[in-house]
């Protein structure tokens, strides 16, 4: 093992695998990336990206797995190794796609496929956190290292295990000039504020709240499960939001709670949002008027978020996730706050890579033993490396 990473860490470029499956649970992220170097040091070329939709199915049984009162052990048991088949396959179709060899791959990156998350300890539960799709079936197939399970290192040293990525947006994107904020729209939103000159115990990272999770769930609920997400905003940019509502939803404790902090589906899915549009379908709104509301909600806690917590002005906001395609999502920002507003495509990046791309990243930075979380973001007592290393 110590001489397979030495050999690999004696390579001037490496070829390295991404693989990500968010919240929402649409498909697989799958980013092939050139690095060279380690820590501020590093470069990297993305090479090739694909999402591989998850087979409807598979999808439905991933969701059930969310509910603890309808969860089974046998089921998460077969799961984890159904989801490593998934994310091997979707790896290696990219790869071949793409012209490449199973041999060409030198390292794997997987963030897995999240199933449960705890930052916070509740009564009977300790703080926790569980990503399933398992690396060994990733190490037979490739015959490569593979990293997984990133977040528990970070929630071991005392951290919330999230958000991971803003290391990557630290090493890429900071400016000397300019603060800038990167917010990721996918299932949930985070954060990661790089005010100018900063070094990385300056960075402010967190998760703001529901991304594209609840606009996604109440579509699906208005269109009886004929539509996942709402294309564009189109839906949303025929209705009126309601203001009454919107003021009241943002009464919600997790966005008066302090920093470092992070959520996900236990709080802000598919229990809330149906509930939500319950509500506003009471009150007699159009489908149009719920997916404004929806959708501006989403746009709101982000720049509430950003007037509580980042500490600092925002010079140019740049968005990535499914959420940068979304028109409306985006008009709201601009109306809501003081800022320019980019999308990663702005700056040569792709917006539905980036996840992926950081944890090839990341991946790499825990082959050469360099600590990749960052305190400030996490609430971690120190910089840990992340990620468990299967050979």
């Amino acid at each position: 093992m110590i001489q397979l990473l030495q050999k690999l860490a004696e390579k001037e470029e490496r070829i390295g695998i991404g693989l990500m499956s968010g919240t929402s649970v649409d498909g697989v992220d799958v980013a092939i990336v050139s690095v060279k170097g380690a820590g501020e040091t590093m470069s990297y070329r993305e090479l090739a990206f694909e999402n591989i939709e998850i087979p409807g199915e598979l999808r439905e049984r991933i969701f059930r797995q969310f509910d603890p009162g309808a969860s089974s052990v046998d089921a998460l048991c077969s799961l984890n190794f159904e989801l490593g088949e998934m994310f091997c396959k979707a790896a290696e179709s990219v790869v071949k796609k793409h012209g490449f060899r199973l041999a060409d791959i030198d390292f794997i990156g997987s963030h897995g496929q999240t199933l449960y998350h705890i930052p916070v300890a509740e009564p009977g539960l300790v703080r926790s956190t569980l990503q399933l799709g398992e690396a060994s079936v990733m190490a037979e197939m490739f015959g490569c290292p593979v990293v997984s399970d990133f977040r528990v290192r970070d929630m071991a040293a005392g951290g919330g295990g999230a958000p991971l990525v803003p290391y990557v947006d630290y090493l890429l994107f900071r400016s000397e000039f300019e603060s800038i904020a990167l917010q990721n729209i996918g299932g949930i939103g985070n954060v990661t504020y790089l005010p100018a000159g900063c070094s990385p115990s300056e960075v402010v990272a967190f998760d703001t709240g529901p991304g594209n999770m609840i606009m996604d769930e109440a579509i699906s609920i208005l269109t009886k499960g004929q539509a996942h997400y709402d294309d564009g905003g189109r839906v949303a940019s025929k209705g009126s939001a309601d203001e009454e509502v919107l003021r009241e939803l943002l009464a919600n404790p997790y966005f008066s709670m302090s920093t470092p902090k992070s959520t996900g589906r236990e709080l802000f899915g598919v229990a809330y949002t149906r509930e939500l549009v319950g509500r506003l379908q009471l009150k007699g709104l159009p489908d149009a008027d719920i997916m404004a509301t929806v959708t501006k909600f989403t746009a709101l806690t982000i720049v509430d978020q950003y007037s509580r917590f980042l500490g600092g002005p925002v010079d140019t906001l740049i968005v990535s996730g499914g959420g940068a395609y979304n028109e409306t999502l985006l008009g709201y920002l601009r109306e809501l706050g003081s800022f320019e507003v980019k999308t990663q495509e702005d700056y040569g990046f792709s917006s539905d890579s980036k996840e992926a791309v950081a944890f090839a990243l990341l991946a790499n930075e825990t082959l050469f033993g360099v600590p990749n979380n960052l305190p400030s973001a996490t609430g971690a007592r120190k910089p840990v490396v992340l990620g468990k290393l299967t050979m």
